[in-house]
């Protein structure tokens, strides 16, 4: 695992539909994740299963959302459920080139309507993967960079190499603050251009929501996704980073 490079991303895939009209666009995520070449995906909004949609939408596909996303290029991927509803769920993902010697999902919702989750993966050589999506108020928040500061110092050694990813909802960077102080992680794109990327709205990034934070893990390059490809699937711009295990 030491000195090895791999490509990172971290989307949130909105559900598969593009913004605006309900159109289902999973086709286009799934060959913009390919030509991305990332070896490691962190999703976030992916549908484990929804009855109603299956009915309603034609180009439904079969597999779940996963399945689909993941196809023959990511072997190994982990499913976090999150939010439960009457016809279905959903919550974080991620995918992986390399195998997962374990896996968990750990309940972080505060409030009873919005309920959120840490997937924590572990692939080989005791790289620890966690995909994150975080809540839209400020309290809530805050109570949940709490707990993932105190679920990471308990659960993942300072001695292996950690990468947290995904959408932090956290524009006004108070937990990004905390994230630094308290888990000694560097921030991709503020590490390689000097400041958290802009990610939302995608066709007008004003907002920094969407974050990969390292430990244990050398940053090379970074860059946001854009384009009219990905603008017309998503809310948020892919965030993807070159990076190197040093451990």
């Amino acid at each position: 695992m030491q000195n090895q490079q791999f490509r990172v991303l971290s989307l949130n895939i909105h559900k598969g539909f593009a913004l605006g009209p309900k159109r289902l666009v999973l086709h286009k995520i799934r060959e913009c994740l390919r030509d991305s070449g990332a070896n490691i995906v962190f999703l976030q909004e992916v549908v484990g299963a929804n009855h109603k949609h299956q009915k309603q939408v034609v180009s439904w596909p079969s597999q779940t959302q996963l399945e689909y996303l993941a196809d023959t290029v990511w072997t190994h991927h982990a499913y976090g459920k999150n939010a439960i509803y009457q016809h279905g769920h959903h919550g974080n993902a991620i995918l992986s080139e390399l195998p997962f010697v374990r896996w968990d999902n750990i309940d972080a919702s505060i409030m009873s309507f919005s309920q959120r989750g840490f997937l924590h993966g572990t692939i080989a050589g005791n790289l620890h993967l966690i995909c994150v999506h975080l809540g839209l108020f400020e309290r809530e928040r805050k109570l949940q960079i709490a707990h993932l500061i105190e679920y990471i110092h308990r659960t993942v050694p300072a001695s292996e190499p950690l990468i947290l990813a995904g959408d932090f909802n956290d524009w006004r960077k108070t937990g990004h603050r905390q994230l630094l102080e308290k888990l000694h992680v560097t921030e991709v794109h503020e590490q390689t251009q000097g400041h958290c990327a802009r990610t939302f709205p995608a066709f007008l990034p004003m907002l920094a929501m969407d974050r990969i934070y390292l430990r244990g893990v050398e940053v090379i390059s970074c860059s946001s996704v854009a384009g009219e490809s990905w603008r017309d699937f998503s809310d948020h711009r892919a965030l993807c980073a070159d990076v190197r295990v040093m451990m």
